[in-house]
């Protein structure tokens, strides 16, 4: 198995990842960092032993995480992305005409030195946008101590563990709600249900404490093994959620841009939850 990445994120279950050729490894000043080519899903950035994103499927994930809230809200001008070295979300949202200003906070300033180098079509332009601005900190101090606010927030992070942990705790939801402009939309990454349901159970149970609209969406990505991956959606106004179908395809039809998976029907079908995801929420 030395051609192989074999990610170990769950005690009972393995995926592996022919590794045809190794692009980097090191260590980071937080983290393993491992970028690799494979023969199916493209270019692959791991993080700890953990697959991030690849060329193949990554339009799924930053899709999904980006169009479902910039088009519910329908004027988003100011938008924070926690995490997202990889520069996928950034381009994402930059796409959308009436954003005027992107925050993008990750803790891990060579993740996007060497997506730069060895994944430019995930940033595709992105990090030359003038209306991108890339602050490396960590991204619970950045959210405690601003004073601006926004209206969407993009957690892009890993899974709960490592640096990515307090990306998720109650506290951390907290100090977003006070961050968002009335209309404000909270999304974050909140894993595979089916085999971490009580990561979407803690975020249900957190993230209420804070927001008056809470619920989840849902995507299936090939590399995210394990059924669908879960996004968290949190608002303190539950129209926003709720817009009918014609008003997310008009916002969608004058949008300037393609997408590969993301449509209006998507948009309101990713929110019908299998009967199992829903007794997670609890």
């Amino acid at each position: 198995m030395t051609n192989w990445f074999i990610e170990t994120l769950h005690p009972w279950w393995n995926q592996g990842l022919r590794t045809e050729k190794f692009l980097y490894r090191g260590e980071t000043e937080h983290q393993e960092l491992v970028i690799f080519e494979n023969a199916k899903f493209g270019r692959v950035l791991a993080l700890d032993g953990v697959i991030q994103t690849t060329e193949g499927d990554e339009f799924i994930y930053h899709e999904m995480l980006t169009h479902v809230p910039l088009t519910a809200h329908g004027n988003a001008k100011h938008v924070l992305i926690i995490g997202g070295g990889d520069g996928g979300m950034a381009r994402e949202v930059l796409k959308h005409p009436e954003v005027q200003h992107v925050t993008m906070v990750e803790i891990d300033r060579t993740v996007v030195d060497m997506s730069r180098v060895y994944l430019p079509s995930l940033n595709d332009g992105a990090f030359t946008d003038q209306r991108l601005e890339i602050i490396i900190t960590n991204g619970a101090n950045y959210i405690a101590e601003t004073r601006h606010q926004f209206d969407v927030i993009i957690i892009d992070s890993t899974d709960p563990v490592g640096p990515g942990a307090v990306l998720f705790s109650e506290e951390f939801y907290s100090t977003c709600s006070r961050c968002l402009t009335d209309n404000g939309i909270l999304v974050t990454q909140n894993g595979v249900p089916y085999l971490q349901s009580s990561l979407i159970t803690d975020s249900w149970n957190r993230l209420r404490k804070s927001f008056i609209d809470v619920y989840f969406f849902v995507a299936p990505i090939p590399t995210y093994q394990g059924g669908f991956m879960a996004f968290g959606w949190a608002c303190n106004h539950k129209n926003v959620r709720n817009a009918e179908l014609c008003i997310i395809e008009d916002r969608f039809a004058s949008s300037p841009f393609k997408t590969q998976y993301y449509t209006p029907s998507i948009h309101l079908g990713s929110f019908a939850l299998p009967k199992f995801i829903l007794n997670l929420l609890q």
